[in-house]
C-alpha cells in the first residue's frame, strides 16, 4: 500500500496549548507538587480504576493528587467515589493540570501518550473484566498496551494490568518516577526519542498538502 507518514496530530495540539498561570489559583491548590490521576473516560473503567488510585496515592502527604475528571461524567459521581480522601476534582483542564503536574498514574489510552507529550513521568494502569480481559489477549498480539510502548517498542513506561495494578505496586512506581533519580531521568529522555518518532508538529498541514499532492497526481 502506498501511505504517507505524516506524524501524529496530538504534536500540534500540544504545541498549541497555552499554559494558565492562575491554575493554581482558580483550583485552590497550593505549591506542593501535584500528582495527577487520569482514570479515563467511562464510567465502567473508572469504577475499577479509581479506587486503586485514590489507596495508592493517599500516603504522600507532601502532595497534591487530583483527579482529571472527564465531562460526561458528573463531579458527584467522582465525589461518591473519592470519598474520604484528600483529593481535589477538575473536570475539562487534563492539559493543563498535565502542564503543572510531577507526575501522574493513568489509565491506557491516549492519555498516556498525552501524558508523555507534557513530559510528565506516568504508571500507566489497566483493569477489566477477568472475561473480557482473557478473551482480549487471546485476540490481540501485542507487547505493550500503552501508547509510549508501543510506538517505542519498548518497556519506557511502567505497565501494571489487572492484578499488578494494586495500591502497593502503583505506590512502588510512583515513587520510583516523582523525585529525580535515573527511573525519572531516563523516562524523560525516553519521551524526548517518542517525540521524535512520532514526526514532529504539523501533521495535520502535512496530511492536507499530501492529499492535495495526490489529487493533482490523479488529474
Amino acid at each position: 500500500v502506498d501511505v504517507s507518514f505524516v506524524g501524529h496530530p496530538l504534536l500540534d495540539a500540544v504545541e498549541q496549548f497555552n499554559h494558565d498561570s492562575t491554575f493554581r489559583i482558580r483550583h485552590n491548590l497550593n505549591e506542593l507538587p501535584i500528582i495527577a490521576l487520569l482514570p479515563g473516560s467511562r464510567e465502567q473503567e473508572i469504577s475499577l480504576m479509581l479506587p486503586e488510585m485514590l489507596k495508592s496515592i493517599a500516603s504522600y502527604t507532601h502532595h497534591i493528587p487530583v483527579i482529571a475528571a472527564a465531562p460526561s461524567i458528573t463531579l458527584e459521581k467522582y465525589k461518591i467515589w473519592a470519598k474520604g480522601f484528600p483529593v481535589h476534582i477538575i473536570s475539562g483542564e487534563t492539559y493543563q493540570l498535565l502542564a503543572h503536574a510531577q507526575a501522574a498514574v493513568v489509565t491506557s489510552g491516549t492519555a498516556t501518550l498525552e501524558t508523555a507529550l507534557f513530559m510528565v513521568p506516568e504508571v500507566v494502569c489497566y483493569k477489566g473484566g477477568e472475561i473480557s480481559y482473557w478473551l482480549a489477549r487471546r485476540l490481540i498480539k501485542v507487547r505493550f498496551i500503552s501508547l509510549v510502548n508501543l510506538i517505542l517498542d519498548r518497556m519506557v513506561v511502567k505497565e501494571l494490568i489487572q492484578s499488578e495494578m494494586n495500591e502497593s505496586r502503583i505506590r512502588e512506581n510512583l515513587d520510583a518516577i516523582l523525585y529525580e533519580g535515573n527511573n525519572r531521568t531516563s523516562m524523560l529522555q525516553e519521551y524526548i526519542e517518542l517525540r521524535k518518532q512520532l514526526g514532529g508538529i504539523g501533521a495535520s498541514e502535512r496530511t492536507a498538502k499530501d492529499m492535495v499532492n495526490r489529487l493533482k497526481m490523479k488529474d
